[in-house]
């Protein structure tokens, strides 16, 4: 659960199916990361809408924090192991898999036409 500083819930984190064990707010305090006994991290907005599901430890999350700039978010699990994930907001994403088909695009002009997001950048 998110709350004010007077005590108002601002917003209910659901999607974890195990204990929660961490939760840290992004620098700019426009996300947060939680760490869970489901071995994964999830990263949400402030009013509890899910960005993104971390999967790939193999035992539970024990914790998961931002870096300083927001850029990357580093979790520890009890598989041994820590990782580092790159945090990239959508339009980053879409950005990333239009250029990824360029060369596709080339002899399917079509295919362009019908993603919408890389039609806009032509």
């Amino acid at each position: 659960k998110v709350w004010d500083t007077n005590g108002k819930l601002l917003a209910d984190l659901k999607g974890h199916q195990n204990y929660v064990m961490s939760a840290a707010f992004s620098p700019d305090g426009q996300r947060i990361v939680t760490a869970s006994f489901d071995r994964t991290a999830k990263v949400w907005d402030t009013n509890g809408k899910l960005l993104a599901d971390l999967k790939g430890h193999q035992n539970w999350v024990r914790s998961a924090a931002f870096s300083p700039d927001g850029q990357r978010i580093v979790t520890a699990s009890f598989d041994r192991t820590a990782k580092v994930w790159r945090v990239s907001g959508l339009d980053e994403l879409l950005a990333r898999g239009c250029d990824w088909l360029q060369d596709y695009f080339v002899t399917h002009p079509e295919a362009r036409e019908k993603l919408w997001v890389c039609r806009a950048r032509g």
